[in-house]
């Protein structure tokens, strides 16, 4: 298999290609650059793993939640690329994929993954392994921190951006162990999207659409006037 992934739902870029066996990644800090750097670096990473797009048995991307823009890039470019090329896709969540990253780089099986939503909020959703799969012990949301609660049992493990910008968060939570810097990268997505493309578990261009969670990225003109705060 195939396959190509992408990220750009934080502060970080990343793109993973795997066939199985081999892989080639590139990962890079791109602050608002990811509309410009996302196609030039999936262009690398095809060149050094000498594949194309016409090659690719599946395209998967980070499908939010996060960055509003920057999962607004990966779907449309996912999509331009995926039909373009009639390629398949596979929209990963990216709350699900930082749990990837946590079992990979920690072994980490019971996953509390937490992304900094800005305007005082976090992205938030906890998974444990069930054997070679994610299963979800609480649904994908964006609270106020302090709202957070971590499940009852189980020796859960932080993993995500909202444990650095909310310090206090993990004590609060009574977690043990947690790594802020891990990011839902294109590998942890590759991985995940995998088993799914074994399993024909694609989406055609036109529904591979983004996991917002937040409703409301924006006030209104009214109320900016008014002085109203997110």
């Amino acid at each position: 298999m195939k396959l190509l992934a992408f990220d750009t739902s934080t502060l970080s870029l990343s793109v993973a290609y795997t066939d199985g066996e081999r892989w080639v990644t590139r990962e890079e800090p791109a602050a608002q650059a990811h509309s410009q750097r996302l196609i030039p670096i999936i262009d690398q990473v095809l060149a050094e793993a000498r594949s194309s797009l016409g090659e690719l048995d599946a395209l998967a991307f980070g499908a939010g939640p996060g960055s509003f823009t920057g999962v607004r890039i990966a779907c449309g470019v996912a999509q331009g690329l995926g039909l373009g090329a009639e390629v398949p896709l596979v929209p990963v969540c990216t709350l699900e994929a930082l749990a990837q990253n946590a079992y990979d780089t920690h072994g980490a099986t019971h996953v509390l993954a937490c992304l900094d939503a800005r305007m005082r909020e976090v992205y938030v959703a906890a998974y444990w392994m069930d054997g070679t799969r994610w299963t979800i012990e609480t649904e994908p949301a964006v609270l106020h921190p302090a709202d957070v609660m971590a499940p009852a049992v189980e020796s859960w493990f932080g993993s995500g951006d909202g444990f650095s910008a909310y310090p206090d968060l993990a004590t609060r939570l009574g977690l043990a162990r947690f790594d802020a810097a891990l990011v839902p990268h294109a590998r942890s997505i590759a991985r995940i999207a995998m088993p799914r493309v074994e399993a024909g578990d694609t989406v055609t261009a036109s529904r591979a659409l983004p996991v917002y969670v937040r409703h409301r990225v924006a006030l209104t003109t009214a109320e900016r006037n008014a002085g109203a705060r997110l």
